[in-house]
């Protein structure tokens, strides 16, 4: 019986594909607040931009050591860091003021998929827990404020795992198990839905969920080379598809008339 399902958010829930700033750019103003903060709380640092070089090149480092040892990078460690190597004293600093500074919301531009909010509607309808795990580096309670901002938080009541948080990227196993524990869901009761073939995918796989591909393509997710070595369990462009793939793999998961029609309205 399906009792729950798990959500990438970026690219996934979350359109990114609206974005058409530089990363860069959206990251500086981010830091400028840090920035400021650093200058009160310690000896005062005097130059913005070796900061931001100093950060870009940090995030820049964690990410390729992530992609070979799957250890999370943590936006909170990153912005410490690069003050650190400015020669600012960090160790008596509060991470949770500085991640505050960084005051991470929802981007001008990008917005949940048409769909979501009423994909989510149909499961909630029929008793399915939902959640989120995403590999972001920003802590979840960071994330939250942009999810609750796009009018998503009431559908994850429950569940909602950021990677940095974990310590672990997907497809680590640790991170799927972790969600599992939230849920309280064995693997077989639980899917997947995510658009990264290797981390969603791939990783729901093996630690038992049956896995759904959203296929999307933009400049922040391009056609991966593993299109045709990774094979879901099933391939959407809609989460509204969602039902009709679930009525197949389980069975009398929400009431079907005789026609086959979906016994709900709306």
């Amino acid at each position: 019986m399906l009792k729950a399902v798990l959500f990438d958010l970026d690219d996934t829930l979350i359109d990114w594909s609206t974005f058409t700033d530089q990363w860069e750019t959206l990251e500086t103003e981010l830091l400028g607040g840090v920035f400021e903060y650093f200058r009160a709380e310690v000896q005062p640092l005097d130059d913005f931009e070796t900061y931001v070089r100093r950060f870009m090149e940090n995030s820049r480092l964690s990410w390729e050591s992530a992609n070979g040892n799957l250890i999370a990078p943590h936006v909170g460690r990153v912005l410490m860091q690069a003050a650190a190597d400015m020669g600012a004293p960090i160790d008596n600093l509060d991470m949770a003021r500085v991640l505050e500074a960084y005051k991470w919301k929802a981007v001008v531009g990008v917005a949940p998929f048409p769909e979501v909010i009423d994909a989510l509607k149909v499961l909630h309808q029929f008793g399915v827990r939902t959640g989120i795990v995403t590999n972001a580096f920003q802590p979840m309670a960071m994330r939250d404020v942009e999810i609750g901002e796009h009018g998503l938080l009431d559908y994850f009541p429950d569940c909602r795992i950021s990677a940095a948080d974990v310590g672990y990227l997907k497809p680590h196993p640790t991170i799927f198990q972790t969600a599992l524990d939230c849920l309280g869901t064995k693997a077989e009761e639980t899917v997947f839905v995510g658009d990264n073939l290797t981390a969603d995918i791939v990783g729901a796989q093996r630690s038992g969920m049956k896995a759904v591909w959203r296929e999307v393509h933009s400049r922040f997710n391009p056609p991966s080379a593993f299109h045709e070595l990774v094979k879901p369990d099933a391939t959407v462009n809609d989460l509204s598809a969602l039902p009709a793939i679930f009525d197949e793999w389980y069975p009398g998961w929400r009431p079907v008339d005789n026609s086959g029609a979906n016994g709900h309205e709306g």
